[in-house]
């Protein structure tokens, strides 16, 4: 089948690039020149597991092909951003632009799929401006598995008007679904629901835990005891009861805030929604308000951060914890010292370490933002001899506080002692 992907961000390079690993001739654009120009000779864009070697792959094979203009296709999918405004609503021109472009210069018969995670209605809206049917396909991918979400995912969701376009789809995604990956057919509306749904209660579930965190602080339980209880529940799971400071990333708290002005339109209060992003705003702070309570005045002191992206396997920083703290530690007048195993930090002020025993030397204390691999095989004993201070902050709960104290370190989880 001939595949247009139009947008290569984490969506559009891991779509594309996994249905041409199926067999399938797929063109992926992008208006970023500069993007495109790269990805034509495997230079990846983003930083996930898996994806350069498949690039390569089907890039030597002839089966993707990268490139700025349209071209023709028998399925056309939609994989651009829809940022936040600052309303909350989600911005869909880039949504709109492409579907003017494509009714434009599309000249066969096309099925148009919404792969961008747009409110409800916007996949119809868009029919307005094209020549082909329109599906709703919304993804479901975490960032640092794209691919393995990508080629082995817990459902794919399509969203269609016509048993025509239902079986295109069917045909498309058969090498990816099985009787334990089903494929779910719904109407449009529900199928654009569907993701903001599944983002909200996974977001609900981030900042109960942290919520229960603050209790077990102040009443001496342990959150990882009272988490591994809960997920032994089959009817509630262990996913994301992990507490820590926050989400970040650019899905949850986008992807929330439009599910409320959706809502609002339509004269429905999403109080739930509302309380969950508040909580996870009020959690980003959490490891100032422990700092502050243990020094004082903040200015003058070195901290040292390990980790930045909003999560491991992955370079972004959008939304991210880290981007809180750095910010509100500069503005405390402290001085900063950073460690991420892929991300770089041009920032005036903050020095950027090639290990985590440099990022910790003549620190004050090290905050923990990111739970990246590496940081598990920590010497704690090596970390106590680098620092000048000997506070430690486990923004992610990753340690065991007795290992850490052992060393000669005073330990701060979130939720535990």
């Amino acid at each position: 089948m001939k595949i247009l992907v139009i947008g290569c961000g984490y969506v559009g390079l891991a779509t594309g690039t996994c249905l041409a690993e199926a067999g399938n001739e797929v063109v992926c654009i992008d208006k970023n020149a500069e993007k495109i120009a790269g990805l034509q000779k495997g230079e990846m864009p983003i930083n996930e597991p898996e994806l350069k070697d498949l690039v390569v792959k089907n890039l030597a094979a002839g089966k993707l092909e990268f490139g700025t203009d349209i071209v023709d296709a028998q399925v056309v999918i939609c994989a651009v951003g829809t940022p936040t405004k600052e309303d909350g609503q989600a911005d869909l021109s880039d949504v709109f632009d492409v579907a003017k472009s494509v009714g434009e210069a599309v000249l066969g018969d096309y099925i148009f799929v919404m792969k961008s995670t747009v409110p409800v209605g916007t996949t119809l809206k868009c029919r307005e401006f094209l020549k082909g049917n329109v599906v709703s396909n919304p993804e479901f991918l975490r960032q640092g598995a794209v691919i393995r979400d990508t080629m082995n995912p817990d459902r794919i969701v399509i969203g269609t008007e016509n048993k025509e376009d239902a079986e295109v789809m069917k045909s498309l995604y058969a090498p990816f679904t099985d009787e334990k990956r089903p494929m779910v057919f719904t109407d449009v509306a529900s199928a654009e629901l569907s993701k903001y749904a599944a983002n909200a209660f996974l977001s609900t579930k981030i900042s109960f835990i942290n919520e229960m965190a603050d209790l077990c602080g102040a009443t001496g339980a342990n959150v990882k005891d009272v988490s591994k209880v809960m997920g032994l529940d089959s009817r509630i799971g262990p996913e994301f009861l992990r507490a820590g400071v926050g989400y970040g990333g650019g899905c949850l708290g986008k992807d929330n805030k439009s599910l409320v002005s959706q809502a609002q339109k339509v004269g429905i209060n999403m109080g739930i929604i509302k309380a969950v992003e508040l909580k996870n705003e009020n959690q980003k702070n959490i490891v100032m308000e422990k700092l502050t309570e243990h020094f004082g005045n903040l200015a003058g002191y070195t901290i040292c951060i390990l980790g930045l992206s909003f999560k491991p396997k992955t370079d972004d920083l959008r939304d991210a914890p880290s981007m809180e703290a750095v910010k509100k530690l500069l503005a405390a007048g402290a001085k900063i010292k950073v460690y991420d195993p892929v991300v770089s930090l041009g920032k005036e002020n903050v020095v950027k370490a090639s290990s985590l025993y440099e990022a910790a030397k003549d620190a004050d204390a090290v905050l923990v933002m990111t739970e990246w691999d590496e940081f598990l095989n920590i010497d704690f004993d090596q970390l106590k001899n680098e620092m000048k201070g000997d506070l430690l902050i486990d923004g992610r709960n990753m340690f065991d506080p007795a290992l850490v104290k052992k060393a000669g370190l005073k330990y701060i989880g979130v939720g535990v002692s």
